[in-house]
């Protein structure tokens, strides 16, 4: 609703302001051939949207919509496709019912061709597949993109294995007590638990799999949990905690070890009531080890807050080492659909007047030349800073209208 309004209050300031421009003519039809993605190249983006139901793949350099895969609407948000580079294919784990929103339910893995994003196979699975707000960590393709992981939250907890290579569907691995799926190698995984350890799952041959180890307890799971929303950093995953603690965890021994945490806050940050916060809230450039977090001034129990700000750290050296002050999404939004030319007199002084919330999630490429997504979760608009300088450079506008999650293709 409160996107609604502003929204509304900007379009009728635009129209008093004569800000609006005419319309331009008409497009002439597009011609009926055949939809090709172009090859991958290192700033594509998947977007998710939980209103349309459907993700759609953004060129981050041009700001242009490559294409899309939609989502069933039973969903809570569409998970992020997984995309095996090495077989052309896109992957997107759905579930749907034969009655709409009740009825039979069927869960399954959609196989795309990347380049028409055509339907091409599926798999079924066990229908108990979870769900939740943006499922970060739910689905995972494993490292050599044969197997690929599906987190399953009833009646127990487990894990669905399917391997892509034969598609079709494996079995299930047990994790009791544990949830979502990040991958450690081509044949195992580790999964976050709630006695505050992080187990390992080694997968055979075939790809029946079972736990094989649990890390030492790491973090407090009452007074400081971790999310489940961490970030890879070669053989370690990377989580921070509510109270914004750093914890690394390495399995590059098959056994996960924890390294001692580190806080993201000084003292005196913390007396500011600097916290992280957001929904996809930290991003990491692996080559650089330079980790990124979406912060927000705010009291205990604001860890989904959005943020106006996001730091940089050094892993290595536990410091920061940059900040970046985040652009305005509202307007950013809001221009385009009122024909407000972006950089105009109007438009600045709207980026100064109206309230931005801030942003819920970012990912960053992997490059050379990397490249920052952010998003708020309630507003269809991403913005592309660079990731080395912060330099917001350009929006991609047809994001949609809200969602929760991004991934880098």
């Amino acid at each position: 609703m409160r996107v609604i309004r502003w929204v509304g209050i900007f379009g009728l300031l635009a129209l008093v302001c004569g800000a609006a421009e005419t319309a331009a003519p008409p497009a002439p039809p597009a011609p009926d051939v055949p939809l090709q993605v172009a090859p991958g190249g290192p700033h594509r983006v998947w977007v998710s949207d939980r209103i349309w139901h459907h993700s759609a793949l953004f060129d981050g350099d041009t700001a242009q919509v490559l294409g899309m895969v939609d989502g069933p609407y039973p969903t809570v948000t569409p998970k992020l496709p997984l995309h095996a580079h090495r077989r052309g294919e896109i992957y997107s784990v759905d579930l749907a019912y034969s009655r709409g929103d009740r009825g039979d339910r069927v869960d399954f893995i959609t196989i795309y061709d990347d380049r028409t994003l055509s339907v091409t196979g599926e798999i079924v699975l066990p229908t108990h597949t979870g769900d939740a707000n943006s499922s970060l960590t739910y689905t995972a393709l494993l490292d050599g993109e044969r197997f690929l992981a599906t987190f399953n939250q009833f009646p127990i907890a487990s894990v669905s294995i399917s391997d892509m290579e034969k598609h079709r569907f494996v079995g299930e691995v047990t994790i009791t007590g544990c949830a979502g799926v990040l991958p450690t190698g081509e044949r195992s995984f580790a999964t976050l638990c709630g006695d505050g350890t992080v187990a390992a799952v080694s997968l055979d041959g075939d790809g029946h799999g079972r736990v094989t180890g649990h890390s030492e307890k790491f973090f407090d799971p009452v007074e400081d949990p971790v999310t489940m929303a961490g970030e890879r950093w070669g053989s370690r995953w990377v989580f921070a905690s509510f109270e914004g603690h750093a914890h690394v965890v390495d399995f590059a021994s098959g056994t996960p070890h924890a390294e001692p945490a580190w806080s993201l806050f000084s003292d005196a940050e913390r007396g500011e009531h600097w916290r992280v916060g957001g929904l996809q809230h930290l991003a990491l450039h692996a080559a650089t080890g330079r980790l990124y977090s979406i912060v927000h001034h705010g009291e205990r129990g604001s860890h989904k807050a959005p943020g106006q700000e996001i730091w940089v750290y050094d892993l290595a050296q536990h410091q920061r080492v940059g900040r970046f002050t985040l652009p305005n999404f509202m307007a950013a939004f809001a221009s385009p659909q009122f024909g407000v030319k972006s950089g105009g007199w109007f438009h600045r002084t709207l980026q100064n007047w109206i309230p931005s919330d801030g942003a819920h999630s970012l990912v960053v490429t992997q490059d050379d030349a990397p490249l920052l997504f952010v998003r708020n979760a309630e507003v269809g608009v991403v913005a592309v800073l660079d990731a080395k300088t912060g330099e917001h450079l350009r929006n991609l506008e047809d994001a949609g209208i809200a969602g929760p999650s991004m991934g880098v293709d």
